[in-house]
């Protein structure tokens, strides 16, 4: 086992097991942020994992997994609008913290890679996972100002 290996395992144990308890658990708010959180979680660790075990494959699969986990939360922050709009989720705080993580692990990642495709493919993993998180995080939380349901 090397460092990166252990990396991936702390952030899936800390990170997505909490968040798998509570997708399995609570109310709807939290479940719908848990979702959110367990694919933000999940993406870095798979990028850990690729490094740790020399498979650039898996960093695809974490490439796919930040452009549709967003918008999974997307599809339910829409399906689930009417039952949300009374009580909605506020987790900012969880949001910024996993996005701060992304960037953590994309950033070294990127100076660990050597200049070139594999780079640019961790950049834009970086992108996706960051700012689809924090637009999934947004919708959950009562969508944006000025924007009409519907």
């Amino acid at each position: 086992m090397n460092g990166w290996i252990l990396a991936a395992a702390l952030v899936l144990a800390g990170g997505v097991g909490a968040t798998l308890w509570g997708v399995a658990s609570g109310p709807l708010r939290r479940r719908v942020i848990a979702q959110n959180l367990t694919t933000a979680l999940a993406c870095p660790a798979l990028l850990l994992l690729a490094q740790g075990y020399d498979r650039p494959s898996y960093v695809d699969v974490a490439l796919v997994l930040a452009l549709l986990g967003p918008v999974g939360t997307l599809v339910f922050a829409r399906l689930l609008a009417d039952e949300l709009t009374g009580d909605p989720p506020r987790a900012w705080g969880a949001t910024w913290a996993v996005a701060g993580l992304g960037t953590v692990v994309v950033a070294i990642l990127c100076a660990v890679a050597a200049p070139g495709r594999a780079t640019a493919k961790l950049l834009v993993t970086g992108v996706l996972l960051i700012g689809g998180n924090v637009v999934a995080s947004r919708a959950l939380a009562g969508g944006f100002g000025g924007v009409r349901r519907g």
